[in-house]
């Protein structure tokens, strides 16, 4: 294949490069003019990264022809191949953009009138003879779109940058919010540091206070209309999918249906074929590469994807994401149950992710650097070292009653319990509340233990850290409470007086220490399915016990199963892999295939915030794009923090009293419309200002004081400091 000669300098070093299809040519854009987009023109955009691995975006604008539309889609299949096919492949349109592509352009992205057609070129200038007008949209997902420079294009509602060459106004609604106004800020820096060089002058106005300079340009103001909504995307859509497999077997390609409903399983997907992922409903079509398919379909993966949304009568603007084994993004994941990341390990204790912009590493934990390594604090949910005070009480009728301490660590499937820790964080006492609700609780005290933990946080003046846990789906920090005994969690029965049922006569724990070192003993079905190469179990049965050493299990899990032992009474054998005796398949039901995979444990999973709204009666979650920052957190909002194995739901000061109070059923609505059917993972619900290190260890750099300041005076400071 004949390569274009701009490729010889493609993906050379980390970053980001873009170019303009230009009459079938390709042009480089200035990096100082990245994030601008011609609506008349086609781009192509290679992001590198440093491992290296590569994204290929084609970018079309609304008005662009359909000669350069196909040249995008030409030259990005192109780049593909010299880039020996690893390249995830993006096709992008305006407004319909990836949140992967907006995170490259972190302050928003401007769409300009015209193209390459009408003679308008990507040129870095001073010219103090621009004139032009951008309408502001976005909270997360920031887009500025050049409109007619009128009066007629304003509103009340939202934020406009009016552009003058050397003077760049930023023109606030009156009803406009301010956290779109700290955005629409951030966009004015841009275009004045980098189109402009700093030699423009940005001015903060609001309506009605517009200098004389604005009225020459635009003459007197009008009466002005109310703002419009922003267009949102309900979570269901974005939910449902289809799985299909390509073949080109008759020389023509055709697709079958392999799987109608998701989360579908990894298995389903064969290395010697394609696939195509119809997420229709959400705009989006996904393409799978098997590493042994036949290389002619591996090249016409674009084309594949292309035909399969003209049959479906897709909308032209159909985003498509074509991804090689290895390469699969998280949008693509979160559609399979449990999706394993083995391409993505380089090693038994280091993992990363290669789905967003920055990779995650594996931090090895260390519970004498909690208080200084904040990412290793996240990564392993820790927000100290366990050595707190602890209280428990356990829920009856509505009531909630103290449990005796000598059983603290013991927890009954029957049962309801609340645990209060508090612990000192610097000169501050810090309250995290967690309410353990086992799987086979009534649902009078379900209920009553959300109600007990809400009025035990009251009596707190409502600073405490509320964690919501699923029996089976402890957090590591819960589990880290009981020091060196582990956390026993029993399938059934309860732990209050009179109230206790008798325990099954064949039981089987399944024995684990986290990365933190905390260990879990949790009952399951006494069954040979149940066991798993990595762990250790403890089998009770009428006239023997047996301790089970897995293949990858630590001494760690030998110690805490010896325990278990001692609880459940009886002399102990213990069993390696491998060497089980007769009678312990007999106590098992007979022999069954289990786990046997040595999969990494700790893949880390990137993780993803979003803004989420339940105002108009269903869940609205809108992702932040790109390397989220604790600015990104909007005060006025309720927002999830999803790290996989946890849901963090963080409430910003200001949001609404209806987000406020349903702020766990947003969460769990969240959950609930998750394409990958997980369920029962713990919710915690943190209240802005008191955030735990298991959260702020997620955000870069984060400020503790950042809450008590302005953002918006503290950039507006910035600017008149800049003039």
């Amino acid at each position: 294949m004949a390569y274009h000669k701009e490729f010889e300098a493609a993906g050379k070093k980390p970053g980001l490069q873009v170019w303009r299809v230009e009459k079938m040519d390709l042009k480089p854009v200035p990096t100082e003019l990245y994030g601008n987009f011609f609506t008349g023109d086609a781009y192509i955009v290679l992001y590198t990264t440093s491992a290296p691995s590569y994204n290929v975006h084609s970018w079309t604008g609304e008005a662009a022809s359909q000669d350069e539309r196909g040249g995008a889609a030409i030259f990005m299949t192109q780049l593909d191949d010299f880039l020996g096919g690893s390249p995830r492949q993006f096709t992008e349109f305006q407004n319909h953009e990836s949140v992967t592509f907006l995170g490259y352009f972190k302050s928003g992205i401007k769409y300009k009138k015209g193209g390459v057609a009408s003679g308008f070129q990507h040129v870095v200038t001073n010219d103090i003879d621009v004139k032009r007008l951008l309408h502001v949209k976005g909270r997360r997902r920031i887009r500025g779109t050049e409109v007619d420079l009128s009066w007629s294009s304003f509103n009340k509602g939202d934020c406009f940058i009016i552009d003058l060459g050397k003077d760049i106004y930023h023109w606030s609604g009156s009803e406009s919010n301010r956290f779109e106004r700290l955005k629409t800020t951030e966009l004015a820096i841009d275009i004045r540091d980098n189109e402009r060089r700093g030699r423009a002058e940005l001015h903060m106005i609001e309506e009605g206070s517009e200098p004389e300079a604005v009225i020459d340009v635009l003459g007197p103001m009008p009466s002005l209309p109310p703002g419009t909504t922003d267009a949102v995307i309900d979570v269901k859509n974005k939910s449902s999918a289809s799985l299909y497999l390509i073949s080109n077997a008759g020389g023509t390609m055709t697709t079958t249906l392999v799987a109608e409903k998701n989360p579908f399983k990894q298995s389903m997907l064969s290395q010697s074929e394609c696939y195509i992922l119809d997420n229709g409903g959400d705009n989006k079509i996904f393409v799978w590469k098997g590493r042994d398919a036949n290389a002619d379909e591996r090249k016409a993966a674009l084309s594949a994807a292309n035909k399969f949304i003209k049959e479906k009568n897709y909308a032209q603007n159909t985003q498509v994401q074509i991804m090689p084994t290895g390469g699969e993004t998280t949008l693509f994941k979160q559609f399979f149950f449990n999706w394993l990341d083995k391409d993505e390990t380089t090693g038994p204790s280091k993992a990363y992710t290669i789905g967003r912009i920055a990779k995650v590493e594996m931090i090895p934990f260390d519970s004498s650097k909690l208080h200084s390594n904040n990412a290793m604090a996240a990564q392993h949910g820790m927000v100290d070292d366990g050595s707190g005070k602890v209280t428990i009480w356990r829920v009856e009728g509505s009531d909630k009653v103290p449990v005796d301490p000598s059983t603290y660590g013991q927890f009954f499937g029957g049962d309801c319990y609340l645990v209060l820790y508090s612990y000192n964080a610097g000169s501050k006492e810090k309250h995290i509340i967690y309410t353990w609700q086992g799987q086979k609780c009534t649902k009078d005290e379900l209920t009553a233990s959300a109600f007990l933990t809400v009025s035990l946080d009251d009596s707190m003046q409502g600073v405490a850290t509320q964690v919501r846990v699923t029996q089976g789906q402890e957090p590591p920090h819960l589990v880290s409470l009981f020091k060196d005994k582990p956390l026993v969690i029993h399938l059934g029965g309860t732990s209050r007086e009179s109230g206790e049922s008798k325990p099954g006569s064949t039981r089987l724990f399944h024995i684990r220490q986290s990365s933190t070192e905390a260990r879990r003993a949790v009952e399951v079905q006494p069954t040979a399915s149940s066991l798993n190469t990595n762990d250790v179990f403890v089998l009770k049965a009428d006239d023997s016990l047996f301790l089970w050493k897995g293949q990858g299990a630590t001494e760690g899990e030998m110690t805490a199963a010896k325990y278990v032992a001692s609880l459940l009474g009886g002399t102990a054998t213990e069993v390696a892999e491998t060497e089980e005796p007769d009678d312990f398949w007999a106590a098992l039901g007979g022999k069954k295939e289990y786990q046997t995979s040595k999969t990494l444990r700790n893949t880390i999973r990137a993780p993803r915030l979003f803004g989420c709204s339940n105002k108009t009666g269903r869940l609205i979650a809108e992702e932040v794009p790109g390397e989220f920052t604790q600015i990104d957190l909007a005060t006025d909002d309720v927002m999830i923090l999803d790290t996989w194995d946890q849901i963090f739901v963080w409430v910003g000061k200001d949001a609404n009293e209806v987000e406020k109070s349903g702020s766990l059923k947003i969460a769990q609505e969240y959950i609930d419309s998750d394409p990958s059917g997980r369920h029962g993972i713990p919710i915690s619900t943190i209240k802005q200002g008191e955030e735990p290190l298991s959260f702020t260890g997620w955000f870069h750099a984060w400020d503790s004081s950042m809450w008590e300041k302005d953002l918006l005076a503290c950039m507006q400071d910035r600017i008149k400091a800049h003039k």
